[in-house]
């Protein structure tokens, strides 16, 4: 007898079924009701408010829509069932168990399947009732598993979670996952698990154990001890050859490898992997010993090149530098020119980087590649092509750490055969600084110095909103307590400090008491350096320091390896009250292409604005102002004969004296 709870749901062409809208990350949807002559005409259809945001919360998730139900989460990851028509809530979720907190968290979406929900809330993995949204007790233990488990590390010193959904292949949920960026961190492995009891089926291994290939890249005993090489970024799936393709991220320490010697195999690779055993078929890196962080930022799209009149199945992948990728799907040779180019060294003690990198020739990156080198002087940094190393002095990272490319991806568009990117481009600074020693009785400011000041600065301000401040902090001591102990996302856990240290830590955040502490201070596997923070390059009034465009889309013919059409995408509110409208600016989430001849696209971060395209030109057709912005790719589907498209509206990435509110909303538009 089959169980109640793993009988499929019938899939609809006018579904919107998995995360960006397939396994194969095209984001394309053959509707077309709404269309290039009528699209003026849309307007609101309904707007269902979470009541879950706050200063500084963000909300990524891009909705499933199956059988005229919408499943989707919220700023405060409560996973929600909407009524696709009207917006009314069908049921919720809280895993918090009602907890509120000012914590922000990240989740891109779930993922539905035989009857279920499953999404990631920390360490957790959760199956819910489709129907009801109450865990379904036979998953797991009593309807959840924990990631940290596996891994070879002891559980509770590690922070590992599930932030964009995975795959369903056959019977099985396959998952990458976050990990922490300093040590200690987790190893990223890739793992699949038994939709119908959480059982895990089959695990790879990023950083390989003794014997397995790619052993040699990394120095002796590193699986014991390295971390990251993990794919936070979500994976694509090629059902008819049971491939799934993996893009991973770079290994942790993410800025000073001198403990990782080696070219760090399977970090910064496509990874094509057997589905059903997770064999490894095919791998490409794409960058040697990163120490640049440069994580392979979403998942790849499967599309076809056409080549000397015939049809060639291929893989996609877009980077934060700025290049497009494009792979034969079933070897993973590259279908454009490559060049491997002698890179330069670090002069940073103990750093080995290595002697050549590869980048390819065409298509030409979306992305410039450089800033004018007088802004570089003026701030007395480093600046030079791709690969210049890390320095104490600074060294200015371009496009930047969020892009390029970002986590939204590429679509393409099986009719007109393009090929869409939208993209940042911002210069930030990285400088590396020497890291304080451990020692076992210290002051709460030396602890935070050692542990903190990475990410959070040695002033506590941060690199908002991707590293909040610390400052005026506004929790309650257990919950910052709970936060260093636990970690969270890309944050590892410091209970191993000892409970004295941790108390002491959440006093100096939140009453700045510098008190001495005993600690078990020594996580860092004695590395020498860590950075002074996450740095954008920005004028004295706060916008970027190089000449615009900061955000552009563009259109790429990938046939001829050229690109069609490219345009500044986004502004800023005031500065287009002043007439400069042409700026772009930073942007994250992705475009939906339609049968109808359109790019829906949100994603800019401070005008608020949700834009229609045509998607074979470019032009503008329709925007509308959103609650906040959308960070996140839209969805559209068809009920009862009528085409919605949906945006969540969560807002939050940036600075919110330039438009980037806040904000908990879905918002779904139809014709009249």
């Amino acid at each position: 007898m089959v169980h109640a709870l793993l009988i499929p749901f019938t899939l609809l062409a006018t579904d919107w079924p998995s995360y960006h809208g397939g396994p194969a990350n095209t984001k394309f949807s053959p509707l077309k009701q709404i269309h290039r002559g009528n699209v003026a005409q849309l307007q609101q259809a309904w707007r269902f408010d979470s009541g879950d945001d706050f200063a500084g919360s963000e909300m990524q998730c891009n909705p499933v829509v199956v059988n005229g139900i919408l499943y989707a989460s919220t700023p405060r990851l409560r996973v929600i069932a909407l009524d696709a028509v009207t917006g009314k809530l069908r049921w919720s979720f809280d895993p918090s168990g009602g907890r509120k907190t000012n914590r922000k968290h990240r989740n891109r979406g779930v993922v539905v399947a035989q009857g279920r929900v499953y999404f990631g809330y920390e360490n957790w993995l959760y199956a819910l009732d489709a129907e009801t949204g109450q865990p379904a007790t036979a998953f797991g233990a009593n309807g959840r598993i924990d990631l940290r488990e596996g891994l070879g590390r002891d559980p509770s010193r590690l922070t590992y979670s599930n932030t964009t959904p995975g795959v369903v292949y056959r019977d099985l949920l396959i998952l990458g996952g976050l990990t922490g960026e300093d040590l200690p961190s987790a190893p990223g492995d890739i793992r699949a698990y038994e939709l119908s009891t959480g059982k895990l089926r089959w695990s790879f291994r990023t950083i390989p154990a003794p014997g397995e290939f790619g052993h040699q890249t990394w120095p002796r005993g590193a699986r014991e001890y390295a971390g990251g090489a993990n794919s936070w970024a979500g994976l694509a799936l090629d059902e008819k050859r049971g491939l799934v393709f993996v893009p991973t991220g770079s290994a942790a320490f993410d800025f000073y490898g001198a403990n990782r010697h080696g070219d760090n195999l399977f970090a910064n690779c496509l990874l094509a992997l057997d589905a059903s055993t997770g064999k490894r078929i095919w791998h490409y890196q794409i960058v040697r010993h990163d120490v640049w962080d440069r994580d392979l930022p979403t998942a790849p799209t499967l599309l076809t090149i056409r080549r000397n009149g015939r049809e060639i199945d291929a893989v996609a992948q877009i980077t934060k530098s700025g290049h497009v990728w494009v792979f034969e799907r079933a070897t993973g040779k590259p279908l454009f020119p490559v060049e491997e180019r002698a890179v330069p060294a670090s002069d940073v003690d103990g750093e080995k980087l290595a002697t050549k990198q590869v980048l390819p020739l065409a298509p030409p990156p979306f992305s410039r590649q450089e800033i004018p080198a007088e802004l570089a002087t003026a701030r007395g940094v480093r600046s030079g092509p791709q690969f210049t190393p890390p320095s104490a002095q600074g060294t200015v990272i371009f496009p930047g750490f969020d892009g390029g490319g970002e986590w939204g991806g590429a679509s393409w568009d099986p009719e007109s055969r393009l090929f869409y990117v939208n993209a940042n481009e911002m210069a930030w600074v990285l400088r590396l600084v020497p890291r304080p020693k451990g020692r076992a009785v210290s002051r709460a400011s030396e602890l935070y110095a050692r542990h903190c000041a990475n990410c959070h600065r040695a002033d506590r301000k941060g690199s908002p909103p991707e590293f909040p401040s610390l400052v005026s902090l506004k929790s309650s001591k257990a919950d910052v307590v709970r936060m260093i102990a636990g970690g969270a996302g890309r944050m590892p856990p410091y209970q191993q400090l000892g409970e004295e240290a941790v108390s002491g830590l959440a006093d100096f955040l939140l009453e700045g008491k510098d008190t001495l502490l005993r600690a078990n201070d020594s996580p860092t596997g004695g590395l020498k350096y860590y950075h002074d923070g996450y740095n954008k390059m920005l004028d004295a009034d706060g916008y970027p320091a190089i000449p615009p465009p900061w955000g552009t889309l563009a259109a790429y013919d990938l046939d001829q390896g050229k690109i069609r059409w490219q345009q500044p995408f986004g502004e800023y509110p005031d500065l287009a009250a002043k007439g400069r409208k042409d700026t772009g600016s930073e942007n994250y989430g992705g475009a939906v292409v339609t049968a109808g001849g359109l790019l829906f696209i949100a994603a800019t971060n401070f005008d608020r604005k949700f834009r229609a395209f045509d998607k074979e030109s470019g032009k503008l057709l329709w925007e509308t102002l959103l609650p906040a912005a959308g960070n996140a790719t839209p969805a559209t589907y068809e009920v009862n004969g009528k085409q919605y498209v949906v945006i969540g509206a969560g807002g939050g990435k940036g600075d919110p004296k330039k438009g980037a509110v806040s904000g908990g909303s879905y918002v779904a538009f139809a014709l009249p």
